[in-house]
């Protein structure tokens, strides 16, 4: 497995089809990276969308995202399944961040997450305002994930710093 970014470098960039929840409707677009300058993202990679851990995860962060927003950041899920997962998922939870897909995890191997047999470790990139890679966790089982709070204290520095 490849070690993906260096902190305090650029992150990769890339162009993933998603689509978010808004109200009734799922919007779909294209994600870029870059185009998200001049705001934090975190990059929430999950193995797959409607399994338990998964869905615990993106719920809390949907749940969260007014904290996320009073940090000026954005937040991104992306796993190997498609947009129309996507949209099912985020129907059945009420999931409020962009679902991205990677069905050919060329995105995760760019950030070394991408796992024979469960395909995409779950794993979580802060990226700064500038898109240099300021904080990263990558999990070896995936059988928890980083708490709201955990990352809004780290994007807090981030805003700070």
């Amino acid at each position: 497995m490849a070690s993906g970014p260096q902190l305090n470098t650029e992150a990769p960039d890339f162009t993933l089809p998603g689509g978010v929840l808004s109200g009734e409707t799922f919007d779909r677009a294209d994600y870029r990276l870059s185009a998200a300058r001049g705001r934090s993202v975190v990059l929430a990679f999950y193995p797959g969308d409607n399994t338990s851990v998964c869905t615990k995860q993106l719920c809390s962060y949907s749940s969260g995202m007014e904290a996320f927003e009073g940090l000026d950041a954005d937040v991104w899920g992306i796993s190997p399944q498609g947009v129309d997962s996507h949209e099912s998922f985020a129907r059945a939870f009420g999931l409020r961040m962009p679902l991205l897909a990677d069905e050919g995890r060329e995105i995760a191997k760019a950030y070394g997450v991408s796992a024979p047999g469960i395909g995409v470790r779950r794993a979580v990139f802060l990226i700064d305002p500038d898109g240099v890679l300021r904080w990263k966790h990558v999990a070896l089982l995936g059988a928890t994930f980083q708490s709201l709070d955990t990352l809004t204290n780290h994007l807090s520095g981030i805003k700070g710093a």
